[in-house]
């Protein structure tokens, strides 16, 4: 059993991810539309891993005996200035992610759930994991540069990225 406290903070966090899952989502929609493939599933990639990690704090909740509560998702924008602009909002939106999981960790720590903490361990994994990821990204889009004709090794690059990110989740 958990506070009722760390019960409302983790169903934050639901929204949270879930909102994620569509932001990305529809910026897989954006990308698909620009003509964008290798970004588009990336961002559908992405969004399937923002809707696992919603799920999981499901049923950390049910195994808890506390209660997930299924969240309004807020529309998330449908239109981005750029590629390189998106994939900075991916980035801050993950930055924002791993301090939300940060304080999580800090309550379960100050309310000494165990639990809950070694629950959070594997969101802290993964949120170093997201933002290095949007980090090497956003690395190559700069190497590669910002005119017309980089949209092309953009894409190529990010489906590059993907392939190898994919791959590597498989063999874990």
């Amino acid at each position: 059993m958990i506070s009722k406290k760390m019960e409302a903070a983790l169903n934050e966090q639901i929204e949270m991810e879930g909102y994620a899952s569509f932001l990305y989502l529809s910026m897989a929609t954006w990308c698909d539309n620009e003509g964008l493939l290798g970004c588009a599933k990336f961002m559908q990639r992405q969004s399937e891993e923002e809707r696992m990690h919603m799920l999981k704090l499901f049923s950390y909740l049910s195994d808890v005996d506390a209660f997930a509560i299924t969240p309004a998702i807020k529309q998330p924008p449908i239109r981005f200035e750029s590629v390189i602009a998106m994939f900075e909002q991916v980035y801050e939106h993950e930055q924002k992610v791993t301090q939300s999981i940060n304080e999580l960790v800090a309550l379960s720590y100050d309310e000494k759930d165990h639990a809950t903490h070694n629950f959070l361990q594997w969101y802290v994994a993964e949120q170093r994991e997201e933002e290095s990821l949007m980090r090497t990204i956003m690395d190559r889009i700069k190497l590669i540069g910002a005119g017309a004709h980089s949209l092309y090794y953009i894409d190529k690059e990010v489906e590059k990225i993907n392939l190898s990110t994919a791959a590597a989740e498989e063999g874990a």
